[in-house]
């Protein structure tokens, strides 16, 4: 990936921010594997380094040669191999700093779980980062955030990017399905996560870009015309779609925000992650879950823009109390101040009343319909159910009504008790 040209393509860009990115080299091939010491050794990647993988993960890899490229290229390597990993706590967060004395850098084999933890202790320990991507499974690889569970709550850590990323495209082939659909699944909210993106421009005076919209809205593009070919095993598939991902994660840093990558959709997925973590249960693959509220968050929103023509918005008036109940006593403190002062405070009503009509022709000309996304999905192998991802009637509707507390964040799904609306009456 020509990262220089990105960067030139965006010099003096109309928004009036400068755009950088900390990710320097991105590498995705046939074959790659047996020249990542090569390419890692060309880099500047320090030579002693912490891999951590799970078993899963590091089989994939090692089948192509990953550790003897390292080895021949000079690396001394410190491995950590987890049994499996689904999802990121702080406490794996601890267990991978307190390997790295006398390292230099990480690289972490996998995606996702594995991604973060070692992205948040590159960072704070101040040492080099490198992805060994195994699956095209979510849009994180070059993102500079990392989502940790810490006390039951889910939220995003500011980091550094990874200095590199790497995939073999003969290795994202073969990965499991269900992980190509799970990235397939993150893809598809983000025409969700723009939309949201510059209605709370319009409303609140939100920092927005369009050119970094359009990057991810391009990426989105480049997915969606290879739907048919997502669970096969198709190289040429399998590394533009991790192109694809990749962009999205560095769309987010070029916005300092993860603002062009998620909306509405990725909170409800949230709230459903921390409700089952809470529980002990595993609560399945990101972009998994995000695929199914993406199609939830996207019925109800054409549904609203179809049904309500008129508004008159009120102040915002949370019933504090009832929303407590909906929340664990760990996650109490966060909701608290992620909520104090409320994002809701910025709006005024008379000025959401004002934007309505704009709103619901930006709902109904921007989100595909409802059918052409469902049929996308299927075709994709998606999960397009909330019991495919083992969410039942009362985690939905919880989702759905309390996600948006959550974050400090201009959602759709945050203005509707200003509106007077229920979203329960808009997902049929």
């Amino acid at each position: 990936m020509n990262l220089g040209s990105l960067l030139r393509s965006l010099e003096n860009c109309p928004c009036g921010r400068p755009h950088t990115f900390d990710t320097r080299t991105v590498e995705i091939f046939s074959g790659l594997t047996a020249r990542t010491g090569e390419i890692l050794e060309r880099s500047g990647f320090p030579k002693n380094v912490l891999l951590v993988a799970d078993v899963n993960t590091f089989a994939a890899a090692e089948a192509e040669g990953l550790t003897a490229s390292l080895l021949a290229s000079g690396f001394t390597l410190t491995k950590l191999i987890y049994p499996d990993m689904k999802y990121a706590r702080v406490e794996q967060v601890r267990e991978v700093e307190a390997l790295t004395g006398g390292i230099g850098g990480i690289i972490s084999v996998g995606t996702g779980s594995l991604n973060d933890i070692c992205r948040v202790t590159a960072f704070e320990k101040d040492l080099q980062f490198c992805i060994f991507a195994t699956a095209p499974s979510m849009d994180g690889f070059a993102s500079d955030t990392a989502p940790i569970i810490s006390n039951n709550f889910k939220e995003s850590w500011k980091v550094r990017q990874p200095a590199v990323i790497l995939a073999d495209t003969k290795i994202l082939a073969a990965s499991p399905a269900e992980l190509k659909a799970a990235g397939y699944g993150d893809m598809v909210a983000k025409s969700t996560g723009i939309l949201e993106w510059r209605m709370s421009n319009l409303l609140t005076g939100e920092y927005y870009c369009e050119k970094v919209a359009r990057l991810t809205l391009d990426a989105l593009d480049r997915c969606v015309a290879l739907t048919d070919r997502i669970t096969s095993e198709d190289e040429e598939a399998a590394g533009a779609v991790m192109e694809a991902l990749v962009l999205s994660g560095l769309a987010m840093k070029l916005a300092l925000s993860s603002r062009p990558a998620s909306g509405a959709e990725h909170v409800v997925s949230h709230y459903w992650e921390c409700r089952k973590v809470s529980r002990g249960i595993w609560p399945d693959y990101h972009g998994k879950k995000v695929g199914v509220a993406t199609l939830i968050i996207n019925r109800m929103y054409r549904n609203i823009a179809r049904r309500v023509t008129e508004v008159d918005p009120v102040k915002d008036c949370p019933d504090w109390e009832e929303i407590d109940r909906h929340f664990t006593p760990e996650q109490l403190p966060d909701i608290r101040r992620l909520n104090d002062p409320s994002i809701c405070d910025k709006v005024d009503p008379a000025r959401l009343k004002e934007l309505w009509p704009r709103f619901r022709e930006m709902i109904l000309t921007e989100l595909p319909e409802y059918g052409d996304l469902l049929d996308r999905m299927r075709r994709a192998g998606c999960a397009v159910t909330p019991e495919e991802v083992n969410v039942g009637p009362e985690l939905l509707e919880e989702g759905i009504r309390y996600h948006s507390y959550m974050r400090y964040r201009i959602l759709l799904t945050r203005l509707l008790p200003m509106l007077g609306l229920d979203p329960m009456d808009f997902i049929d």
